[in-house]
């Protein structure tokens, strides 16, 4: 299906961020925003190469971890667009829930793809006063083509009270811009049905997982 296909690649690009950052070394932060970035690459680094985790414990782990370092409900209803002022609390609540389930096992399908990257925080920009981007560069050891490194960005606010990633960016594509796009125009097609929406987010979990 379109859909799943856009998804994949869409989720394949904010995990080429997220994992990028998770092998990256230590660095100074010359801002909050910067440091809270840089403070989760360590954290996210502990999890994966514990090998006294089992299976499921670095599944757990790092499930609470990405939950920890991104506002996952505020991301999921963002991007249910003008869908959302129609649904009931018990859909929103069911998508969250869906939305999470599958971020999350596309995250760990792929993030071991990109062990040995690194990510440098080259910069933020402050756009409010509790609105950030961190701007970052992904590094590739093995890269001898000359070109430049590609950009990878993190949108960061602070409005809740504690500093959280609420948009990740890719050689200039966000990515939950592009998943509003892509879900409410997926809605579009089905009239406006969300738990079709959701049905599909579970199979593809279910997939993930599975593989």
């Amino acid at each position: 299906m379109r859909l799943q296909t856009i998804l994949r690649r869409a989720f394949l690009a904010a995990l080429l961020s997220l994992s990028a950052s998770l092998f990256a070394g230590p660095a100074l932060a010359a801002s909050p925003a910067e440091d809270f970035v840089q403070q989760n690459i360590h954290r996210g680094l502990e999890i994966l190469n514990n090998k006294q985790l089992s299976t499921e414990q670095r599944r757990s782990q790092f499930e609470g971890f990405l939950m920890g370092l991104t506002d996952m409900k505020r991301i999921a209803n963002f991007t249910l667009g003008q869908y959302r002022r129609a649904a009931s609390p018990g859909d929103i609540a069911a998508f969250e829930t869906a939305f999470q389930n599958y971020a999350v096992a596309v995250y760990q399908s792929y993030f071991s793809k990109y062990a040995g990257q690194s990510l440098k925080v080259t910069g933020s920009q402050q756009r409010s006063s509790d609105d950030f981007i961190v701007v970052t560069q992904l590094i590739d050891p093995n890269d001898r083509s000359g070109q430049q490194p590609l950009e990878v960005d993190f949108r960061v606010r602070t409005d809740s009270g504690k500093p959280v990633v609420v948009d990740f960016s890719v050689a200039g594509i966000w990515l939950a811009l592009e998943e509003r796009d892509q879900f409410t125009d997926f809605l579009g097609q089905n009239n406006g049905n969300i738990h079709t929406l959701i049905a599909h987010l579970n199979d593809l979990a279910k997939q993930f997982k599975a593989s």
